[in-house]
């Protein structure tokens, strides 16, 4: 009986490695598949470009204003959503930019809100007052 779970043990391990490839695989196609002008995409490389054209087996790549390269298909690691693409591209999220545009108007302010001090002065006497609530 022992000798049988020996044998099978193996046998299940290269069955799961297999299955996992294969949905590997599908996800890829069905991804470079969905490839269109446009979007935002990761290269396997690293590289964040815009999708300027599809092929039958490349696409061309926007990398700066201007510049534009030819890649395989299988170069491609991701497709990035509008949102995220942005963020890394601008350095912040579209959600941080509507609040520091509120900011920058001066429509979120906080009433309770005391300037920074570095004084060890005021910080003894912030200590020792009592707070009145």
């Amino acid at each position: 009986m022992f000798s049988y779970i020996i044998l099978l043990l193996p046998l299940l391990a290269i069955f799961m490695m297999m299955r996992s490839q294969k949905k590997r695989q599908a996800q890829m196609q069905s991804m470079q598949t969905a490839l269109q002008p446009g979007s935002g995409v990761r290269t396997i490389g690293g590289m964040y470009a815009l999708v300027k054209a599809v092929n039958d087996e490349t696409v061309e790549l926007e990398v700066s204003p201007g510049v534009v390269a030819h890649y395989t298909k299988g170069a491609i690691a991701a497709v990035l959503e509008p949102l995220e693409y942005d963020a890394i591209i601008n350095g912040r999220p579209a959600e941080d930019e509507a609040v520091a545009d509120a900011e920058d108007a001066g429509q979120v302010a906080d009433a309770d809100e005391k300037p920074l001090s570095l004084s060890k002065d005021e910080a003894k006497a912030d200590a020792e007052a009592p707070e009145s609530k």
